[in-house]
């Protein structure tokens, strides 16, 4: 299996309802790096996984109506609780999503699943994987 993996960076504001998330519960800042990777069983014609300048194109327009957003007040979002996993998942869906549009260039059809990773701090991360198509 072949990959490449591309990062950017969000700042969010948001709050965590519920017991389980202690002083979390409260409006807090979070800045997360975000790690996209994309797999292939083979290279394309081209050699590669996927156009890496078209891949960091898609993940800053997939982050970009998360990043210096309070996720609280975002309807999108109403009623979820913003944990990193589900931003994650959030984050893969409009990556597959670009995928499945042709945004991360010619052959890329042939990347068949992605891992969106989300590092909260040097010792803290969450990752949402799977198939692009299922």
């Amino acid at each position: 299996m072949f990959a490449v993996e591309v990062r950017d960076h969000i700042m969010i504001a948001h709050s965590l309802p519920g017991e389980v998330f202690g002083p979390a519960q409260k409006l807090h800042g979070a800045t997360f790096i975000v790690d996209v990777a994309f797999f292939r069983e083979t290279l394309s014609p081209d050699n590669i996984v996927v156009d890496i300048g078209r891949a960091l194109d898609a993940l800053r327009k997939a982050l970009a109506p998360l990043n210096y957003a309070n996720l609280d007040e975002d309807p999108a979002l109403r009623g979820q609780v913003t944990t990193t996993e589900f931003l994650a998942r959030t984050i893969f869906d409009r990556m597959a999503q670009a995928r499945r549009d042709g945004w991360l260039g010619p052959h890329a059809e042939g990347v068949s699943r992605i891992r969106v990773t989300l590092s909260e701090s040097h010792v803290a991360r969450a990752w949402y994987e799977a198939d692009v198509d299922s």
